[in-house]
């Protein structure tokens, strides 16, 4: 029955999900990592954000104390930096919106529906000027509770901006005192993972090869390939948030120990990325009964197998070189001499090339090039080990 047929898959994703989940909680309480960062700034948030209440609410007996705790909830960002400067924008757009309410609600004679006809139109168009950033949309809301609430004075208005001062303050000094966010290890964490599912993808393609492929495993290698770019965007942001980390963090010092990998190794795996999806286009375009292209021989294809399981052995050796912030002389020797394999066997085939002829030589060919340039890009150098000096 499609009924049940539709229940059982949906059960199936939910189990997924679930699993997924357990693995996270399990990954965040048993080893340092994005989890556990993650699990962490959640955990300061939520114990800003009590903070803030318990100062406003319970001590101080504020009217609108509700305004400090989501204030201070809000500014517990990835980096203390983005936590300043987040407040800075968020004070701003907050002090326009309950001024803005507190002006709507005097011309309108205290009506609310009047009110808000007035403000939220104006403080949803201004939420969107670029230079307050994601924070813009907290003018409006700020305007909602200033006019429920029903109070518009002068000194109420002055309570609501209190209220707000000392949520960021108590969201921004948490952050920044309470282990501060340093994100040193994402960036190493991103290149592993690109040598890691690299060589997965040429291990795939290598099994494939050597015996029954189709247009689907084809199309599936290519589909691998360009799911790296997304791997390739999370190192750029990495890097992004490494350089954040490190202003206005009086926790840099305390905790860094090696920086991560300079920029130059993201250089290169951008390059690689690009060559094995060129690879996988190219045997994509050989697959199927409308391909594009004149597949070369099964001979061709089982050495080519043992160059793309060769040169995934290259990309396992440079995840184990960035596992470790220094990397011993045995991983740097098997580097070497994977390093060295792989360009023995691609001088093998490429000499075997010579005699090919017609249309499948130039596949063959196109496959050699960019494994060629893929090989030249991951030469064994001192790209993956961090410099004590530098904070790139």
């Amino acid at each position: 029955m499609p009924g049940a047929e539709q229940l059982a898959i949906a059960w199936r994703w939910l189990g997924w999900e679930l699993a997924a989940i357990g693995r996270t909680v399990r990954s965040a309480l048993r080893e340092s990592g994005p989890e556990r960062d993650t699990m962490v700034q959640s955990l300061k948030a939520a114990a800003a954000a009590i903070l803030a209440w318990a100062l406003t609410g319970w001590w101080l007996q504020a009217p609108l104390a509700l305004m400090a705790p989501w204030t201070a909830l809000v500014l517990v960002n990835a980096t203390v930096y983005r936590s300043l400067h987040s407040g800075v924008q968020q004070f701003a757009v907050i002090v326009a919106g309950a001024l803005w309410a507190s002006a709507a609600m005097a011309m309108t004679g205290g009506s609310t529906l009047g009110a808000m006809l007035i403000a939220i139109p104006v403080t949803v168009l201004v939420g969107t000027y670029r230079r307050f950033g994601s924070q813009g949309i907290y003018g409006a809301t700020t305007a909602l509770f200033v006019i429920s609430y029903g109070a518009y004075s002068l000194t109420e208005v002055g309570h609501r901006l209190m209220e707000t001062l000392i949520g960021a303050v108590i969201g921004v000094t948490v952050n920044a005192l309470v282990l501060p966010p340093v994100h040193l290890r994402n960036v190493r964490d991103q290149l592993q993972r690109l040598s890691r599912d690299s060589a997965d993808l040429l291990d795939a393609m290598a099994e494939g090869l050597r015996g029954e492929w189709s247009e689907s495993d084809a199309a599936g290698w290519h589909d691998r390939a360009r799911r790296l770019d997304q791997v390739l965007h999370g190192l750029a942001e990495a890097r992004r948030w490494t350089h954040e980390s490190s202003r206005f963090n009086p926790g840099w010092r305390l905790r860094r120990s090696v920086p991560p990998p300079p920029s130059e190794a993201d250089a290169v795996w951008e390059r690689t990325v690009g060559h094995l999806t060129a690879i996988t286009r190219v045997l994509g375009g050989t697959a199927g009964e409308k391909a594009r292209l004149t597949a070369p021989g099964t001979e061709f294809l089982t050495r080519y197998a043992d160059l793309a399981a060769q040169s995934a052995r290259l990309c396992e050796a440079d995840r184990d070189l960035m596992q470790q912030p220094r990397s011993t002389k045995e991983e740097r020797s098997r580097q070497d001499w994977a390093w060295k394999e792989a360009w023995a066997v691609y001088d093998a085939l490429a000499a075997d090339f010579r005699k090919q002829t017609g249309p499948a030589a130039e596949v063959s060919g196109g496959l050699l090039v960019e494994t060629k340039l893929l090989l030249s890009g991951l030469t064994p150098q001192e790209m993956y080990e961090g410099d004590t000096t530098s904070t790139a």
